[in-house]
């Protein structure tokens, strides 16, 4: 459903991403785990379109990105890692705007618009201007733009944020549902419990670079570690921390 080989993506001198290849199956629910910088957006915003690749292939949903990238993009529900919303139109009007862009039937749009506003307990800000949602609201209109069109491929940079738990939990057993159904789906996080107990399956990518790609089970037989966090740390070399934490400690508490 997904595949990437010899993927690169190359910003003057760096190499953002450094000829990674992956493939993940119908169905699936893959955690891409790695620090800051490390390249997991870039690799989202290559995969859905919004950025071309130096060099490599991509093939999503049975498309080439080459050739085929508005067949890609009318199967893929896409959540970035910051909100990129009409704020001038209300909720209601968002998301109608882009379920005609999906070409989605007019009758369609409208209950599915109602379905969602309720699911997400937002039926009382539905025409409201999007400018004047919190952080928390205008996440809850990506993820119902992302799952408008019925996609089969969903790629969440960072989907909970400033969400509330109860708006989390509910996300968690609807995205478990959603790969039950066949739905391919790559979540991208710095929250590596959550990723631990979501996605059976972990990709790992530090400075371009693949380092991982494993179940969490062997990958914690391959580093000896329980934790998906120490194995993070293990895998990525973020050693010296407590170094660090040590010299921060000195700089706040020093007075003269």
């Amino acid at each position: 459903m997904i595949e990437v080989l010899n993927l690169t993506k190359v910003y003057g001198q760096n190499k953002a991403i450094d000829n990674i290849s992956f493939k993940i199956d119908k169905g699936e629910m893959v955690g891409y785990l790695g620090p800051n910088g490390a390249g997991k957006s870039t690799t989202l915003k290559m995969l859905v379109g919004l950025l071309e690749p130096t060099s490599g292939d991509i093939n999503v949903a049975g498309f080439g990105a080459k050739t085929h990238q508005l067949d890609i993009k009318q199967r893929v529900g896409y959540i970035p890692e910051e909100a990129q919303l009409y704020e001038h139109l209300t909720l209601i009007e968002h998301l109608q705007l882009l379920g005609r862009l999906y070409h989605l039937e007019e009758q369609l749009i409208i209950r599915k618009i109602i379905e969602f506003t309720r699911l997400f307990e937002m039926e009382e800000q539905a025409h409201q201007r999007i400018s004047s949602f919190s952080q928390g609201m205008r996440q809850k209109c990506l993820i119902m733009g992302a799952l408008l069109h019925n996609p089969e491929v969903l790629l969440f940079d960072e989907p909970f944020t400033n969400l509330d738990v109860t708006t989390v939990t509910f996300l968690k057993d609807l995205l478990n549902r959603l790969a039950e159904l066949g739905k391919t789906i790559i979540y991208c996080t710095h929250i590596l419990e959550v990723a631990e107990t979501l996605c059976p399956r972990i990709l790992i990518i530090n400075e371009g670079k693949l380092v991982a790609d494993a179940p969490v089970e062997e990958l914690r037989k391959q580093t000896n570690q329980n934790a998906l966090n120490e194995i993070f740390v293990q895998l990525t070399e973020t050693t010296g921390i407590s170094d660090k934490t040590d010299e921060a400690v000195r700089i706040i508490t020093e007075n003269n």
